[in-house]
């Protein structure tokens, strides 16, 4: 019978276990390659104690966040300890292609690394934002998984922490610049994301329950577009220089100029009509991003 909750695993000796391959060389890293794998079927959701970085092809069906994918070109998925890893069964047979790197925190004790991962946002996205790669971006990926894995094998020394961490942050540095290619590439995908925001946006601050529902916040933004507000934030970023938040108050902002040139409302009474608690809030946040008081803003229109 399938888990019906996330199998969760603990070390990456388990994960070895599991697989049916032998004792990893190391308790704290590993690298195998899903060449003839095939998912175990009781196993359909599942969350790892460390972190786990994967390049796959063939992959037929696998969700991750609320997304499914199948891996038809060079794709990289990036999971952070307590994210959860889900999968359908799709009842046709299929051949992975690639590798898995298991990265236990205890590994990156004492390095440069083991603050500056918690950095990379992409530690943080789901599958609908994991990141495709060219045929030149995958030969660079795995060139870099190549060195880890002859390390890895080798004769464990001194200096093999201090070895494999170079190369995990080049690795991660490579993935951060090819995310960043990714958001002005893929034009159609991001462009509807914008719509998008606009649109969701624009629907909340027209509902007449503002008072009770509040500012809407970038992790509802994100759970209407159906994407991790990590990769929502860092898309926005890029395209239009704004972040999520900034991009609310920008429609916030839009509304209340409405209302103030529009209405016989008094400050206050407008405050409160989008979301805001005090007034004085509102008339701050109004002025830091108009260099104007509602007042003023108002009197300009007579």
């Amino acid at each position: 019978m399938a888990h019906s909750t996330p199998y969760r695993i603990q070390s990456i000796t388990e994960v070895h276990r599991l697989l049916g391959l032998p004792k990893p060389q190391h308790p704290l890293i590993g690298i195998i390659d899903l060449k003839g794998m095939k998912d175990d079927p009781d196993i359909r959701a599942v969350t790892f104690d460390f972190y786990v970085v994967s390049l796959k092809r063939g992959c037929d069906g696998l969700l991750y966040g609320q997304q499914k994918y199948d891996f038809d070109e060079g794709l990289m998925g990036f999971t952070a300890p307590g994210q959860i890893l889900r999968g359908e069964d799709s009842g046709v047979p299929v051949q992975l292609e690639g590798w898995m790197l298991f990265i236990h925190p205890d590994f990156l004790w004492n390095t440069s690394l083991a603050k500056k991962i918690r950095q990379y946002e992409f530690f943080g996205y789901a599958a609908n934002e994991a990141l495709f790669l060219s045929d030149k971006e995958e030969n660079i990926i795995n060139g870099i998984a190549d060195n880890i894995r002859n390390e890895y094998y080798a004769n464990i020394d001194k200096f093999s922490q201090e070895v494999i961490v170079a190369q995990l942050e080049l690795l991660f540095t490579y993935a951060k610049r090819f995310y960043e290619r990714q958001f002005i590439t893929r034009k159609i995908t991001n462009s509807k994301i914008l719509s998008r925001v606009e649109e969701v946006l624009t629907g909340y601050f027209n509902q007449e329950d503002l008072i009770s529902r509040g500012l809407p916040s970038v992790q509802y933004i994100a759970d209407q577009l159906n994407i991790s507000a990590k990769y929502l934030g860092s898309l926005l970023k890029q395209l239009t220089g704004l972040s999520t938040q900034q991009h609310i108050h920008e429609k916030l902002i839009e509304k209340a100029k409405e209302k103030l040139s529009t209405t016989e409302l008094s400050i206050s009474e407008i405050a409160y009509e989008l979301g805001f608690e005090h007034s004085q809030s509102f008339s701050k946040l109004f002025k830091s991003k108009t260099s104007q008081s509602p007042q003023e803003f108002r009197a300009a229109f007579g």
